[in-house]
């Protein structure tokens, strides 16, 4: 509990922890601004990260927004403040999607800050899973986290996830005939050795993953057809395990918490020491994305597809520097 605004250097370490979130494409859409005098922190949509043709409706860009925000309001009860947050705080301005007021009373909240040792060790894994049981009882600790979020988290049948296996080959092979969607992917992925000068923000070739033999894991592949030196192939998971996280309504607020729920629920999967990667392409075609759901559950609007389970870590992706995110009035 704090009555008084924390200082810059407590705010920076916070923003810090915000932009580990995941991001489409890894561009890192957000902004930050912080008002020492009164102690409030505004997140911003920073639209020239935008993918206008892979998320035109800026869906994603919502989604990783709303993972900062989860992220921050982790490290800040992890920090013992008690954030009072609200999110599309003003109608006439839709890139400030929230005010954190980081001097609210009462106590910090002791499941998020439970949840902030995972922040950095979290990263997306596209290498292969084992084909593994998750535990029942953790699978119901990730619903339960995903609707402290207000969001769904379903766990398809072996039906379903055939399906959405072939939706994913579908939104592959769309976007492999759209140069407009290829020229984005590019633009955000590397695919030269390390080594020189190295950028703050895409999807790096070492965080491909390899390409599949002979299974069909929902991995997204950001090669797009593209040599990545040293890139080999390898067999993944058989039966891969694949949660889809959705709200009631989609709009820019659901899709907000929708960010917060994923980020909850991948914070969640590290703990339990399992591993991750999420996909969005057969979302991201109008076509495609009505199929996803499961026309016997309740979810009316998914809006990321999980694949979680037992194995290696994928490596860190990189991050802009707080100093580029951070802008103190």
């Amino acid at each position: 509990m704090t009555a008084q605004p924390p200082d810059v250097s407590a705010v920076t370490a916070l923003v810090a922890d915000a932009a580990t979130a995941p991001s489409l494409h890894n561009a890192q859409p957000w902004a930050f601004r912080y008002l020492r005098d009164i102690g409030v922190l505004r997140l911003y949509a920073d639209f020239e990260r935008a993918l206008p043709r892979t998320d035109p409706d800026n869906r994603g860009l919502h989604l990783g927004c709303g993972a900062a925000l989860l992220n921050l309001r982790v490290a800040a009860a992890a920090a013992g403040l008690a954030p009072l947050v609200r999110l599309l705080p003003d109608p006439a301005c839709p890139e400030l999607l929230a005010e954190v007021h980081l001097c609210g009373t009462g106590p910090p909240d002791g499941a998020l800050a439970r949840l902030s040792p995972a922040i950095r060790r979290r990263h997306s894994s596209r290498l292969p899973f084992r084909d593994e049981a998750v535990p029942a009882a953790v699978l119901e600790k990730l619903r339960e986290a995903a609707g402290a979020e207000g969001a769904q988290l379903f766990f398809p049948g072996a039906w379903h996830v055939q399906s959405l296996l072939e939706l994913v080959r579908d939104a592959e092979g769309r976007e492999a005939r759209d140069p407009e969607v290829r020229g984005e992917t590019e633009q955000w992925t590397r695919t030269d050795p390390p080594g020189g000068d190295v950028a703050a923000d895409g999807v790096s070739g070492e965080a491909f993953g390899p390409r599949q033999r002979g299974t069909s894991a929902p991995v997204r592949d950001f090669a797009a057809g593209r040599p990545v030196p040293g890139r080999g192939w390898a067999a993944f998971e058989k039966n891969p395990h694949i949660a889809l996280l959705g709200t009631v309504h989609d709009g820019p607020v659901d899709w907000l918490r929708a960010g917060q729920a994923l980020e909850r629920v991948l914070l969640h999967v590290t703990t339990e020491g399992l591993v991750a990667s999420v996909t969005s392409q057969p979302l991201e075609w109008p076509e495609t994305r009505w199929a996803v759901r499961d026309p016997a559950s309740s979810m009316a609007h998914v809006q990321m597809v999980i694949r979680l389970g037992h194995g290696p870590e994928g490596p860190a992706s990189p991050r802009r520097p707080v100093a580029e995110l951070l802008d103190v009035l």
